[in-house]
């Protein structure tokens, strides 16, 4: 019973700083959705054409980017927790500055400040949570990342909803004479600062720790934390782990295949096709997209809420049956569920028609486009939304896993930066076009998976070398 109690005890600490290191995760949906409720009101007050509107929108993700590419080297250099508290404090300057734009080029400005933290928190609270966690319920606790995510969206959402509501327009005034808003831009000033004072009381990374030679904190936080039966073997392990990474650049990622490594390019792929499927266009602008199809602005905001609800369900959903069913089935059916959910969003808009500049949708088509799009977020949110990252963590050679995810995730943010800033533009063609664009990568998917992507479901990490050849040995077996 007491070596019972003690595990519990161990597990609840561990549990309780992935938690709060996830705030990360929260705060980098909070961010990157924040703005879907303020689009149509900011492109008023600040005269935005479809450009700079897209620009606007999707500014952040430039400073994604760069956040997600440098946060690994910081890390490095400062440790975990500092890489938080920097990236906690880019959030609160991001929401306050934001709020207080003066005009849309500082109001840009702030939000690929913004967008800084939010690149550091995707790499930095992964990297944290799988360092500290027991390796038995590793899985479980990263996974809370992702669900954090999620959360982040629908808490945007629901605050961009209720301000929206208490004013009665996200263009009119709220409190002390500002914009709605721009009050939900300053509401993530609180997520930020409450990351950051949790941040303050996390133990510092293990890993680091030993990198640094400071091996007695080090065994303090994996006894304390992690309830390792032999601290001096895991401390040996991870020493033995930073002695083979030392020699890894990302010359390593050199291949014959268009100068990388066939595996790096599937990677890079799948994290282009995770984004080229267009799910930031609903995110990002579904609120204006349902005021296009005859919403008023309080229904499009509480569609927007019941998507983002939808998204962590199935989220959830996938969560669970990832270990089970296995990663290659999970997207091939999602590829084709997306495929035709965005297939017939495309054809329901062909129906539409210009009413004082805006699209509308007659019945039934409306309601088609409104069942369609959150089909889409169902399909995308139980296989290709978690599982990329699953599979990113999973597929590299442990030789080239670092530079190769930098290099992935680098793609994963200019993707959606294209496909964020562009839909705007599209939309001007045409909501029709826009949705067959995205149909179409969705449909190219399903072959890349198919004849590209290897199945990962119960094997070692050291066993990755050569995944990229299963689909093609899996498919010459069957013949």
């Amino acid at each position: 019973m007491a070596q019972k109690t003690t595990a519990e005890r161990f597990n609840a600490r561990v549990i309780g700083i992935t938690i709060a290191a996830a705030l990360g995760g929260f705060l980098f949906g909070f961010d990157t959705s924040v703005i879907n409720g303020a689009v149509a009101a900011l492109a008023g007050a600040f005269s935005l054409g479809a450009g700079l509107q897209g620009f606007a929108v999707s500014s952040a993700l430039i400073g994604c980017a760069v956040g997600a590419w440098f946060a690994g080297s910081l890390a490095n250099k400062l440790g975990r927790i500092p890489v938080m508290l920097i990236a906690a404090v880019l959030f609160f300057v991001s929401a306050i500055g934001s709020g207080l734009a003066f005009g849309v080029i500082d109001l840009i400005i702030w939000r690929v400040v913004g967008g800084l933290g939010v690149g550091a928190a995707s790499v930095i609270a992964p990297a944290y949570i799988a360092e500290v966690s027991p390796a038995k319920i590793r899985g479980r606790l990263g996974s809370l990342q992702q669900l954090a995510i999620v959360l982040g969206i629908f808490t945007a959402l629901l605050s961009n909803a209720l301000l929206a509501n208490i004013a009665g327009s996200a263009a009119n005034v709220l409190w002390l004479g500002i914009d709605a808003w721009r009050w939900m831009f300053m509401v993530e000033a609180i997520p930020a600062l409450i990351y950051g004072l949790m941040a303050l009381r996390l133990p510092e990374s293990p890993r680091f720790l030993v990198a640094r030679g400071k091996i007695d904190k080090a065994s303090q936080v994996l006894y304390d934390f992690s309830g390792e039966p032999d601290v001096n073997l895991k401390i040996e392990e991870i020493r033995k782990t930073l002695n083979a990474e030392q020699g890894e650049s990302l010359k390593d990622l050199r291949g014959d295949k268009f100068g990388l490594k066939p595996i790096v390019w599937v990677g890079i792929l799948l994290s282009v096709f995770q984004q080229f499927v267009g799910i930031n266009v609903i995110f990002y602008y579904s609120t204006t997209l349902w005021l296009s199809v005859g919403f008023d602005e309080s229904q499009a905001l509480q569609t927007s809420v019941i998507t983002s609800i939808t998204n962590i369900v199935v989220t959830i959903i996938a969560i669970l049956l990832v270990d089970k069913v296995g990663r290659r089935p999970m997207l091939l059916i999602g590829s084709v569920g997306m495929a035709i959910t965005l297939g017939m969003m495309a054809v329901a808009f062909s129906f539409g028609t210009l009413q004082d500049g805006a699209v509308t949708l007659p019945d039934p088509w409306s309601m088609i486009a409104l069942v369609c799009a959150n089909g889409f977020v169902v399909f995308f949110g139980a296989t290709w939304g978690p599982l990329v990252w699953v599979l990113l963590g999973e597929m590299f050679p442990n030789s080239i896993r670092a530079g190769a995810l930098a290099v992935a995730a680098a793609a994963q943010w200019i993707a959606n930066f294209f496909i964020s800033t562009t839909f705007p533009a599209f939309a001007e063609i045409g909501l029709t076009f826009a949705y067959g664009f995205y149909a179409f990568f969705a449909i190219v998917s399903f072959f890349f998976v198919y004849f590209q992507v290897p199945e990962t479901k119960g094997r070692e990490l050291e066993s990755m070398t050569d995944a990229v050849d299963l689909p093609r040995r899996r498919r010459k077996e069957s013949a």
